[in-house]
Parts: C-alpha cells; sequence; structure tokens
C-alpha cells in the first residue's frame, strides 16, 4: 500500500506544484488570514486541485488541509497538504517555497513529498522505502560534530517571539554555519545532505507530516524538543543520527 500510495502522493505534488508557478513572480493579492499569515489565490486554487486529484483517486480517504479543513475525519488514511509552505518566499518570488504532501495511516506519518517546483527538486519517501531526490537516492551527511554542523532556521525573530533566544544563541554559538534556508525547504537540505541542522519552534500538521518520513528515510531524525520522533508536538528539527544527542541535550537543558 505504501508503495503505491507513494508514487500517487508524487504524482499529485507535481501536479500542485506546477500550478502554483502560474502564479510565482506575479502580481498576486495577499490576504492576512486570522493568525496573520499571508495567503494568496495561489495556495486556494493549488489545495483545491490537489484535493481534487485525491477525491478522484481515493475517495473514501480524508484529506486534512491548511486552506480548507478536513474532510473524511473517520479514515484510517489521511492525506495531509499544505500548497505554499513558505508563502512569505513565493511572495517575494524568492523559489525556496515547496508543496507538501504527507500521508498518514492510522494518525502515523508513511509518505512524505517535500516538492519544490520553482528549483524542480522532488524528494520523496515512504516508510520502508527510503527517500529520493528527483528520482535518485539521498542521504543525510554524517557529519558527527555540531561545531561543524550547518544550521538553518526560517526565521530570526520567532524565537524571540516564543521566548527562546537562549536556546537560539546556543544553537547558534555551537554551530559553524547558519543560514535561513528555512520552511521545509529547510528540512530537505537536511535529508539531501546539504545541511545538518534545520529547527522550526512553530509546526502545523501540514507543515510537519510530510517532514518526518522523508527525514527518516534519508538515514535521519525528526524529532521534537524533547527527543519525541512525532509530527503532533507544534514543533520539530531534523538532523542526523550522529548530532541528534548533542542537540537533544540542548532542548533538554532549555525545556528545565
Amino acid at each position: 500500500m505504501i508503495e503505491e500510495l507513494l508514487e500517487a502522493a508524487t504524482e499529485i505534488a507535481k501536479i500542485g506544484g506546477h500550478h502554483t508557478l502560474t502564479y510565482f513572480k506575479k502580481d498576486v493579492e495577499v490576504i492576512s488570514k486570522s493568525d496573520d499569515s499571508p495567503v494568496t489565490v495561489a495556495d486556494r486554487e493549488t489545495e483545491q486541485l490537489i484535493r481534487k486529484e485525491i477525491k478522484k483517486r481515493y475517495p473514501e480517504h480524508g484529506i486534512i488541509g491548511e486552506e480548507f479543513g478536513k474532510e473524511n475525519e473517520e479514515s484510517d488514511i489521511q492525506w495531509v497538504l499544505d500548497p505554499i509552505d513558505g508563502t512569505k518566499s513565493f511572495i517575494h518570488g524568492v523559489p525556496f517555497y515547496t508543496t507538501l504532501v504527507g500521508i498518514l495511516i492510522h494518525n502515523e506519518p508513511k509518505v512524505g513529498i517535500i516538492y519544490a517546483p520553482a528549483l524542480e527538486e522532488l524528494c520523496a519517501a515512504g516508510i520502508g522505502y527510503g527517500a529520493t531526490l528527483n528520482g535518485k537516492p539521498c542521504r543525510v551527511r554524517d557529519t558527527e560534530k555540531l561545531e561543524d554542523a550547518t544550521f538553518l532556521i526560517t526565521e530570526i525573530d520567532r524565537f524571540r517571539l516564543m521566548g527562546q533566544q537562549e536556546l537560539f544563541q546556543e544553537l547558534m554559538l555551537k554551530t559553524k554555519l547558519q543560514r535561513t534556508w528555512g520552511d521545509a525547504y529547510g528540512h530537505m537540505m537536511v535529508a539531501t545532505g546539504r545541511a545538518d541542522l534545520m529547527y522550526d519552534p512553530e509546526l502545523n500538521i501540514w507543515d510537519a507530516a510530510a517532514l518526518l518520513p522523508v527525514v527518516q528515510e534519508a538515514g535521519g531524525i525528526f524529532s521534537d524538543s524533547k527527543g519525541r520522533q512525532t509530527i503532533h508536538s507544534g514543533h520539530g528539527y531534523s538532523t542526523n543520527k550522529a548530532l541528534f544527542p548533542q542537540v537533544k541535550r540542548i532542548f533538554e537543558a532549555h525545556n528545565k
């Protein structure tokens, strides 16, 4: 089943991602949602298109989407959608936005697609089937020490707003290089061996569902601040297995 769903999710993510390019680097209206996050017609049209494709193939499956909520909540199989992860990047013509498709089976993430259509990079994974970048196997980097690691984040000010300045400072000081190639693309950078640590202090389920399968099947770990490999904690970081204990100790020290 996972192999079939992985193939379908890859095809559907491509359909959705390609549609975003219709609006990329165009003058699109930006609307502020109730949480002050931005949304565009591209977000909404893309999610509607992805939903249509899922319903056509799997009408009995459930869907959880950022823009249009839940359908068929009783189903054991749930598709979790973020049509444009990194809407701020998208709005500003920065190609590091992604289309995310995750699949939960009995509430556990089993399939993940991270597709950056403007870069033509698609990272796909199914639990037990490995991870690929554009069809070729991908792996996390084998960095063993934080002092040699590249650390990625999305927004610097998010740490201040969430009261995590000291955590951020320690991660900054203990890593070699820091960049803001963030959102889901940052986690894909870790999964494809181009960075070593990506942390998001705030994640919704549609942000996280695709990340765990991709990172895990690439040989890494997607974890919350307590070391639990889950997408349900509202935050998360990706790294490799050698760095995980070192990062985990830092989070534990700041969780006291």
